[in-house]
């Protein structure tokens, strides 16, 4: 019988609702529910530039980009097309000692069957088969005029010879040809007929191009002179290649001259004549005319050539040359580089400060210390309600009130932290770390019982004690700032304008001390407080105005003297260039100075160095400084800059807007033998390359001196040190100074000892007895005047060593 199960109704109270389904679900239910999927890329891109184009945007996109780029390359070429157009410029120029500009000229048009009468200046050849007009350049091998003609030419070919190879001459004018800028190139090779038997003939054109694609690689080709079909194709591409172009040059407006008729008087004016080119050229704004300087505009008129036609076009171009096109406005330039006398650029008269002469003690930052009749009146005041705590005036802003009623001064400390590395010399951010405090075995010597030496037997301890140091220093330059002082000499009068800075990267520098020993005309040189604008401004107002590129015209130049006829040679190109606002205005110019490895020499500072930066060559004698940016604008002063080596040449001299590529020469003896494998010099050598920096008044070239003495006796951190003074008196002045050592460690002056010098210093940890003591003292240096160069390069002055001022003894 089957077994009763008990019955039981279905239970009504427990309902289960179906699940909500919501497609707007929340962000974390999202997440959950996709388990860590990607969601899908395309959904997820917002931004037009993210989203993917259809066909046929990319067709339009493409379409635009090409439209753009063509009507760039109409515009940089609009200036050859037309019948009254520019012509191309190109200069020819022979790198050996064999190359003939002349007859590589002839063969380029005899490839095209052109008749035209080689002619010593530059000159025109229309080349009717493309519809352009060339203007050659044929040029000597010398450098002035290689270089004037190269940074004016749409185009360079250099003529290599296939039996000569290129002497120091040529590699020196091709390497500063190619350091100021240069357009498109082009290489040709001379005599290779010549070259028996034929077979070799490819391996000799094979060695040029190795050559030619060591200084610039884009090279492709070296045509032959002697192959018509080359110099066809080459005519082809000087015809229709778009110049590259060199931005300095282009950003202004320039011409060479077609023809120069000099003034026969002071008041007459000089016609120079030619085509325009790069922006529009302004009578309002100066111009550099070659190597003869920096002149006005008089007025500016258009000058077309002759047209072929019946009388009514003879008598058009007639009125047309009679056409003033440009004349000065009120916003002319002055050709003043300094401001005037009565208007100076720094109006506020500096005070003498009447504790000067009272001070007891160097200058560290932005105190004489020890000096405590003074101290009070010398600290930062600050503006509080009367009343008010030293604790509670930190809580107060400068605007804290309008009325002044309830003020009083309280004194401010200085909480700024200083965090860079650096050498030990330099501050307090190449201190090494304290030493920990745990115990441990000393490996320093026991101290010793002080002793007073007597007269003759100091002076023959410092004598072996510098002479082992000189050994020292030869082999190993770590202290290149060191000098040395005479036992009878008085440091606090030898060093009197010296001070010392906690930090050369950060701490103030007090420019009152200086004053009394800037150049005369420092006060009246241009000043630039922001320079990004002001080269901003001065560049976009070339941008608008003036004569139209491609216009041949005649300028009127005034102050041009008439004996500057006798130094113009026919032969030479003359180039003019208009300068920006302010490019006359002279100030403290900076150009970055990268000393060339194949010079092999270092070069010091302050030494006869020959320049060129854009149309300007100057002689100057700079000041080299480390490179670089820090937040007091403070900068060391480098007596040498070795080869391989950057730093910052710094004088006085003309303003130059933009990053222009700077050319450093120096003279050397015709016939020496710089290196090792070169040729003889050829009496100049290109000893480095650079760029155009902002100039600035405010940067500060500070010279460090390094007084070294020697850990005389030991006693865990207190040390007795001597030969870095000489008398009490000495210690006393400097006793502010913090002092460090090579291996980072920093102390101060305790207490000075006897009368010979000797002080006792704390240090922050054991120094060990090889260890070399010493502090850093800064005075600051100042550039000197720019002389401009008005004699070809190669016959500039003999040189002048530079010998310093303050005749300081430096150990090497």
């Amino acid at each position: 019988m089957p077994t009763a199960v008990a019955h039981s109704h279905r239970p009504t109270t427990k309902v289960s609702h179906k699940p909500f389904k919501s497609k707007a679900a929340s962000k974390h239910e999202l997440r959950d529910r996709a388990k860590g999927r990607v969601p899908n890329e395309k959904g997820s891109r917002k931004t037009p530039h993210q989203q993917v184009m259809s066909k046929f945007d990319r067709r339009n996109q493409a379409k635009q980009a090409r439209l753009t780029k063509h009507k760039e390359h109409l515009k940089g070429t609009s200036v050859f097309n037309s019948r009254e157009g520019a012509p191309r410029i190109v200069a020819v120029l022979p790198l050996c000692s064999d190359g003939d500009a002349a007859a590589a000229i002839q063969q380029l048009n005899g490839s095209l069957d052109i008749t035209a009468d080689i002619q010593p200046g530059n000159f025109r050849v229309p080349v009717d088969r493309f519809k352009q007009k060339l203007q050659y350049i044929p040029l000597q091998r010398d450098l002035n005029e290689c270089l004037d003609a190269a940074r004016v030419a749409d185009f360079v070919v250099v003529v290599l010879s296939a039996s000569v190879e290129v002497d120091p001459l040529g590699e020196l004018i091709l390497r500063s040809v190619e350091s100021q800028g240069l357009s498109t190139l082009f290489t040709v090779v001379q005599g290779l007929e010549k070259i028996e038997p034929a077979k070799q003939r490819p391996g000799v054109v094979s060695s040029l191009k190795s050559f030619i694609t060591h200084f610039h690689p884009e090279q492709e080709k070296v045509f032959n002179l002697e192959n018509r079909q080359e110099c066809a194709n080459l005519m082809r591409s000087l015809c229709s290649t778009t110049p590259k172009g060199v931005r300095w040059r282009d950003e202004r407006s320039w011409m060479l001259a077609d023809d120069i008729q000099f003034a026969n008087t002071e008041a007459d004016s000089t016609v120079i004549t030619g085509v325009v080119r790069g922006r529009g050229l302004k009578a309002d704004r100066l111009v550099q005319v070659g190597d003869w300087g920096t002149f006005q505009i008089e007025k500016i008129v258009a000058a077309p050539l002759a047209k072929h036609g019946k009388g009514n076009a003879t008598q058009s171009a007639e009125e047309e040359a009679s056409q003033v096109l440009e004349e000065p406005s009120d916003d002319r330039d002055d050709l003043n580089e300094l401001a005037p006398e009565d208007v100076m650029m720094d109006a506020e008269e500096t005070e003498q400060d009447p504790t000067a002469a009272s001070k007891k003690g160097v200058l560290l930052d932005e105190h004489h210390y020890f000096s405590e009749e003074d101290e009070e009146e010398k600290k930062e005041k600050k503006r509080v309600p009367k009343g008010t705590s030293k604790y509670q005036s930190a809580w107060y802003l400068e605007d804290v009130s309008d009325s002044e009623s309830d003020m009083e001064d309280m004194e401010m400390e200085d909480t700024h932290a200083e965090e860079y590395e650096a050498a030990p010399e330099d501050g307090i951010e190449g201190y090494a770390q304290p030493e920990p405090t745990e115990a441990g075995p000393s490996e320093y010597p026991q101290s010793e019982m002080m002793e007073e030496l007597g007269d003759e037997a100091e002076a023959e301890q410092l004598a072996q004690y510098r002479l082992k140091k000189r050994d020292e220093a030869e082999d190993d330059k770590e202290f290149p700032d060191e000098i040395e002082l005479l036992p009878n000499v008085l440091a606090r009068e030898r060093l009197s304008r010296y001070r010392g800075l906690k930090s050369l990267r950060t701490s103030v520098w007090q420019e009152d001390e200086d004053r009394a020993h800037e150049p005369e005309d420092w006060r009246r040189m241009l000043q630039i407080p922001d320079y990004a604008s002001s080269k901003s401004r001065a560049v976009r107002e070339a941008l608008v105005g003036g004569v139209e590129p491609g216009t041949r015209v005649q300028v009127f130049i005034k102050g041009m003297s008439p004996s500057l006829a006798q130094s113009y040679k026919p032969t030479s190109p003359v180039t003019l260039f208009s300068l920006f606002r302010h490019e006359n205005k002279k100030t403290a110019v900076n150009y970055l100075f990268n000393l060339s490895t194949d010079y092999g020499k270092s070069v010091k500072s302050k030494e006869e160095i020959i320049v060129q930066c854009g149309p300007r060559r100057m002689v100057i004698n700079p000041l080299f400084s480390q490179a670089g940016t820090t937040p007091n604008d403070v900068h060391k002063y480098s007596r040498f800059l070795h080869p391989g080596g950057s730093a910052i040449a710094t004088f006085m001299g003309p303003v130059t807007w933009g990053a222009v590529p700077v050319l450093f020469f120096k003279r050397t003896t015709p016939g020496e033998i710089l290196n090792e494998g070169d040729g003889p010099s050829p009496g100049l050598a290109l000893i480095g390359t650079g760029t155009a920096l902002p100039p600035s008044t405010n940067r500060v070239v500070a010279k460090r001196i390094i007084l070294t003495g020697h850990p005389y006796h030991i006693n865990k951190k207190v040390v007795t040190i001597r030969y870095m003074f000489f008398n009490r008196e000495d210690v006393e002045w400097f006793k502010a100074m913090p002092l460090w050592t090579r291996r980072g460690r920093s102390g101060y002056v305790k207490e000075p000892l006897g009368t010979h010098g000797y002080f006792k210093a704390t240090f922050d940890g054991r120094i060990n007895p090889q260890d070399s003591i010493g502090i850093s003292l800064y005075k600051r240096v100042w550039p000197r005047n720019a002389t401009a160069v008005r004699h070809p390069l190669l016959e500039v002055g003999a040189p002048v060593d530079a010998v310093e001022a303050d005749g300081d003894v430096a150990m090497a």
